[in-house]
């Protein structure tokens, strides 16, 4: 399974290279800019991008990251994560929010290989969704700020919590389900090295979960199946559980969108 869902990657082409942005301990760092919303406005490059943890950056990463001119951080990660691990070092040049929108911890890598990853994985980010209303609003909020971009929001490996937020944010500008579902799974260029940087961190487990690094198009998929049934939509769940009205539509609009055609 996840040897075709590279291969199909493979296909998305050029947008795939301009979109990860490479770093040397990063390696789910990447561009929500390029997406084309229903209207025909693209998602402006460089105003929101989607990471692995930034606890990790050091030396050379550290200066290149500074470099993309990023003025909010939004770490998903619970705060004995953040503990545990570090957080983003502190710079004057941006704003950091420590918003934890898991409230169930779930370990991943300690699942039987048998588990299935698609139903599994809906059903966290289920509740992830319905268990994280108040962050994931305070989240939105942030990021539609008029002085909050370039805004970068990040978990552990930028493949669950920061794939649902990801997805939500694509889903209020109105790009097309397909190219969130893709967005998703572009996590699987990134999935040996995460790996490599879980068994380097955990040398002393043995087996783990098959399924632990990857992000196949199918969990995207069946996710937003299972809130379309729930509430009607992605965005009918935004609107009705986490308040997200016109206005606040309006701004992530005017922040993250390319101008509409004839206008500055």
């Amino acid at each position: 399974m996840f040897i075709a869902a590279r291969a199909a990657l493979a296909d998305v082409g050029s947008r795939t290279v301009k979109r990860h942005i490479p770093f040397q301990r990063l390696h789910n760092f990447r561009d929500l800019g390029g997406y084309v919303t229903e209207d025909g406005r693209g998602v402006r490059w460089g105003q929101v991008y989607r990471a692995d943890s930034l606890s990790k950056l050091r030396d050379a990463d550290w200066d290149h990251f500074l470099a993309l001119g990023v003025r909010t951080v939004i770490d998903l990660r619970y705060p004995w994560e953040i503990e545990a691990k570090g957080r983003v070092p502190g710079h004057p040049s941006f704003d950091y929010h420590n918003l934890s929108i898991e409230h169930r911890y779930y370990d991943q890598p300690s699942l039987d290989p048998d588990v299935a990853i698609g139903p599994y994985l809906t059903e966290r980010y289920l509740e992830v969704a319905e268990d994280g209303v108040k962050e994931l609003r305070r989240a939105l909020e942030v990021i539609a700020a008029d002085d909050a971009g370039p805004v970068v929001f990040h978990c552990a490996s930028g493949k669950d919590r920061t794939g649902l937020l990801a997805a939500l944010v694509l889903a209020l500008l109105d790009v097309a389900e397909d190219d969130i579902v893709e967005d998703y799974a572009l996590t699987e260029l990134a999935a040996d090295r995460l790996l490599e940087d879980w068994r380097a961190a955990n040398p002393d487990r043995g087996e783990i979960w098959p399924s632990y690094p990857h992000a196949p198009a199918e969990v995207m998929r069946l996710f937003l199946a299972a809130m379309a049934e729930r509430y009607g939509s992605l965005r009918a769940y935004a609107t009705h559980l986490l308040g997200a009205d016109d206005e606040l539509v309006a701004a992530l609009r005017r922040n993250l969108l390319e101008p509409e055609a004839g206008r500055e």
